[in-house]
């Protein structure tokens, strides 16, 4: 009964996501969605940016094991990278007018930066998207009582993800997702509520998580625990500000307000409601520790639905898992459409420059059904956990990409082979870095970061950019 209450409502979500496409005329309403959101719509969208799988599955496990010291990429660093974009890169993009990122690389510095960039943002989503996709096979295996093994609750979750996606673009994503927020919001306080019930009461579940020092998560005056702080929290909090998921969100907006204020409120509201899952898995900790015990090391994101199905009643149960189901769709559509635009808009196009809007809007499609089995494929083929996938998704675009995109913004001075320096010294560093296996005393990633910035720097004082020459 359970199973196909939420079959129903996914149903229901593919409807609205179907309707969602009847707005769609042009490949700009497809990735866009006509740049006509209001305040409402475009908050839910952004806090759905990173309210998925890893917020409910992946980082309230990590609690249990580590504290909010394991925590530091996410929810920290997540909310960090929201707010900087809405108060910092929100206003100069959205009046740029651009369809993806990819363009700002392009009319910012040349073709060959455009391309490489995108491709680094392309190759990000792999992980992130993956996750989702996990975690979808994750709940149809439990709802199912292991009648739909993981592998394919992943391509029956990722088919319906798909469905919608695919035919509405941003308009279908944007339907949708606020309409699961609202469920997502409702149900987990009310599940989260009445275990907290069971656990003795809120006040009692933060007392004794204090007292075992779960909110810890300042470093220690060590030197290399202050590096690896940083470096958890600038990864995710600035690797992830290159990306497009976050841009077509912001980009959507009716006008600069909305696009500064909705994204800033969304990273605001993030980091205060990802402390709902936190305290509903802390609560499994007290309403059941063998279990816990049982599954912390061995398969730590079937806690929370092991939890849900054992200790709640039926309703709880309906309510839960329409909240999670909610929560891995609403982020898995936007993660999925936005490498696809990218890889149309800024990869293949650059090859088909006299690709119509047709075109573009057919090509997009078929992208997304495309990286939509890849991604299931790494989903099915990869043993690491949703929070690990999560965190490694945003190396790559720490290493090359963010700094071409704040020195372009801010930075007159940057030029194309600045931008060009910046890419190969910071990557070059990174990939080495990652296969030869030296992540101590400072992880990779950062190590990039500053290479890139180096090379920006070079490149821009050898050859500087012309408009800054004459201005």
């Amino acid at each position: 009964m359970l199973l196909w209450l939420v079959i129903a409502y996914l149903a229901i979500s593919v409807a609205i996501g179907l309707y969602g496409a009847s707005k769609v005329h042009n490949a700009r309403d497809y990735v866009t969605a006509g740049r006509n959101l209001p305040m409402a719509v475009v908050l839910a969208m952004v806090f759905a940016t990173w309210f998925g799988a890893e917020t409910v599955l992946g980082i309230s496990a990590t609690f249990l094991k580590e504290g909010f010291r394991g925590l530091i990429s996410d929810p920290l660093g997540a909310s960090l990278c929201l707010v900087l974009f809405g108060l910092i890169f929100a206003r100069p993009l959205y009046r740029m007018n651009l369809l993806t990122l990819g363009d700002y690389f392009r009319i910012r510095y040349n073709r060959q930066t455009e391309l490489l960039l995108s491709i680094c943002i392309v190759v990000s989503y792999l992980g992130w998207v993956a996750a989702q996709i996990t975690a979808l096979g994750l709940v149809f295996n439990v709802l199912s009582v292991d009648a739909i093994s993981v592998t394919q609750g992943m391509l029956i979750g990722s088919g319906v993800v798909v469905l919608y996606t695919v035919f509405g673009g941003l308009w279908s994503v944007a339907l949708t997702t606020f309409v699961q927020m609202i469920v997502i919001i409702i149900g987990l306080l009310l599940v989260t509520h009445f275990a907290a019930d069971q656990a003795g009461g809120v006040s009692y579940v933060l007392a004794k998580a204090s007292a075992e020092g779960k909110f810890d998560f300042l470093p220690s005056f060590d030197m290399l625990d202050m590096i690896g702080w940083i470096a958890a929290l600038v990864t995710m909090g600035l690797g992830s500000i290159p990306q497009q998921d976050v841009f077509q969100r912001v980009n959507s907006s009716r006008n600069e307000t909305i696009a500064v204020w909705a994204t800033t409120l969304g990273g605001v509201s993030y980091f205060f409601f990802a402390a709902v899952p936190l305290l509903l898995a802390y609560t499994a900790n007290i309403i059941d520790p063998q279990m816990v015990a049982k599954f912390i090391d061995t398969d730590s994101q079937m806690i929370l639905p092991t939890l849900i199905m054992n200790h709640m009643p039926f309703y709880m149960q309906v309510i839960f898992f329409g909240a999670l189901i909610s929560v891995i769709m609403s982020t898995a559509s936007g993660t999925l459409l936005a490498p696809s635009i990218t890889f149309t808009e800024n990869i293949l196009k650059g090859f088909a420059p006299r690709m119509t809007d047709r075109q573009l809007l057919v090509s997009t499609k078929l992208t997304v059904l495309i990286f939509s089995a890849m991604v299931t494929y790494y989903a099915i083929a990869t043993e690491a956990t949703i929070h690990t996938m999560v965190e490694n998704a945003y190396r790559i675009t720490l290493a090359g990409a963010f700094v071409p995109l704040a020195a372009g913004l801010f930075w007159k001075r940057a030029s194309n082979l600045g931008a060009g320096f910046a890419i190969l010294f910071g990557l070059s560093t990174w990939i080495i870095l990652e296969i030869t296996g030296v992540d101590e005393p400072v992880p990779p990633q950062l190590f990039g970061l500053f290479a890139s910035l180096i090379g920006m720097i070079l490149g821009s004082y050898i050859t500087p950019n012309k408009r800054h020459l004459q201005a």
